[in-house]
C-alpha cells in the first residue's frame, strides 16, 4: 500500500487552495490525514477565520473513521439522524457530516487518507478537495454510502 507522505500532503494542501483562489472563493483551510487519522499537514489560508481548522479536520477525521466522504455522512444523517447523532457523540463531537471530506485511494483503490477543506459553501469545499487529491495523482473517493 502506497503511503502518503508529507509531499504529498503538501500538493493537495498546495493545489486545493490554489483551486479555490482560481474560483475566488473565501480563504481555505485545508487538513490532510494519514489513514491512521493521524494529521499529516494543516494550512489555513490568510483571512480564514479561527475556527476553520477545526471544521476541516472535523470533515476529513468523520470520512477517514468511517470509510466514507463527509458528503455520504451527510446524506446517513438524513436518513438516520438517531445513528448521526450517536457517531457524533462517539466521535467526542469531533466530526461534522457535512461535504468537504473526501477520502483519499491510491491507484490500487486502497484509502490511505482523507482530506478536509473549510472556507466556503461545502460544495466548494469538496470540489478543492478533489482538486488537491487529483493534483497530487491519487483517486478521491466520495461515493455515497
Amino acid at each position: 500500500m502506497t503511503e502518503l507522505t508529507l509531499k504529498d500532503a503538501n500538493t493537495i494542501i498546495e493545489a486545493a487552495c490554489h483551486e479555490g483562489q482560481s474560483r475566488g472563493l473565501a480563504p481555505l483551510t485545508v487538513v490532510v490525514l494519514d489513514s491512521g487519522g493521524h494529521i499529516k499537514a494543516i494550512s489555513r489560508a490568510d483571512g480564514a477565520s479561527f475556527m476553520r481548522p477545526q471544521i476541516a479536520l472535523a470533515k476529513a477525521w468523520g470520512a477517514i473513521g468511517m470509510g466514507v466522504s463527509s458528503s455520504a455522512l451527510f446524506e446517513m444523517s438524513q436518513s438516520r439522524p438517531m445513528f448521526m447523532n450517536a457517531l457524533i457523540n462517539i466521535a467526542d463531537q469531533k466530526l461534522m457530516p457535512v461535504a468537504g471530506g473526501v477520502l483519499v485511494q491510491n491507484q490500487a483503490g486502497s484509502t490511505i487518507g482523507a482530506v478536509g477543506v473549510s472556507g466556503d459553501l461545502s460544495e466548494q469545499d469538496e470540489h478543492c478537495a478533489i482538486a488537491g487529491i487529483k493534483a497530487a495523482g491519487f483517486h478521491a473517493s466520495i461515493e455515497k454510502s
